[in-house]
């Protein structure tokens, strides 16, 4: 049974964190098809990194357990904690600040695609539900493809009590639902904006929705009613980007 391990993999997910300086790597994995790749980011001033483990794509493919891996994985040590008041210090020095709450929105792929587009669209943070949180790695760090490196974190134990905190200090907190009474559109002139989202199908938990400031929707003119997570959140994001 092989002993080698890996926990993030694909060509932009381990790029972000191999040249993450906050990361310690303890293995990467390479294919001879994917070393150049590698060559061109394999550099990184002021920060010891192991050096590379030629694998085969068979090899890799059962470290990785059968994912889509383009040849490339490491061995990462998780990311050190980042707490609430990290990010709403960071956030009072910007213009504008959007930040995301997910209300047990458990699976990796929503909550890796929702990271990506976080990322691109300047979120400051995301907040999750220790209890009920994907793993940071595998999937989910594929899916955010390197935004797991430049967007924060945080883990409440409570998130309504940390709705709470965010409105103490300011912060518009601001539901999503089909059935909120404003459009995202309309609600976006706030220099900080906490975007509050529910799992899908069963949506925002009652006491969080509750803890909302108000709750807003996105505007559906087709006959679907609702649309996956991720993309509500992309789309949401863009709305609120200005």
């Amino acid at each position: 049974m092989s002993k080698l391990k890996a926990n993030i993999w694909g060509t932009h997910a381990v790029k972000a964190a191999w040249t993450n300086t906050n990361r310690t790597i303890q293995a990467i994995y390479v294919t001879e098809n994917a070393y150049r790749d590698f060559a061109s980011f394999q550099a990184v001033q002021g920060v010891k990194r192991p050096a590379p483990t030629s694998v085969s794509k068979k090899e890799l493919d059962k470290i990785t357990g059968g994912a889509v891996h383009q040849g490339i994985a490491v061995m990462a040590e998780a990311l050190p904690e980042v707490f609430l008041s990290d990010v709403t210090i960071q956030a009072e020095q910007a213009k504008k600040s959007v930040l995301l709450i997910l209300d047990q929105v458990t699976d990796p792929h929503n909550v890796g695609a929702i990271l990506r587009s976080a990322c691109a669209f300047g979120a400051c943070g995301m907040i999750l539900q220790r209890k009920h949180a994907p793993g940071m790695d595998g999937v989910l760090a594929k899916t955010a493809c390197g935004a797991l490196e430049h967007v924060p974190v945080v883990f409440e134990t409570n998130l309504s009590r940390a709705i709470e905190q965010l409105q103490e200090q300011g912060w518009m907190v601001i539901g999503l639902d089909e059935r909120g009474e404003k459009e995202i559109s309309d609600v976006k002139d706030h220099k900080k904006i906490a975007l509050v989202m529910g799992a899908e199908g069963p949506g925002l938990r009652p006491n969080v929705a509750g803890h909302c400031d108000l709750l807003a929707r996105l505007e559906m003119t087709g006959p679907m009613p609702s649309i996956n997570v991720s993309n509500a959140a992309a789309i949401a994001l863009y709305a609120l980007r200005s």
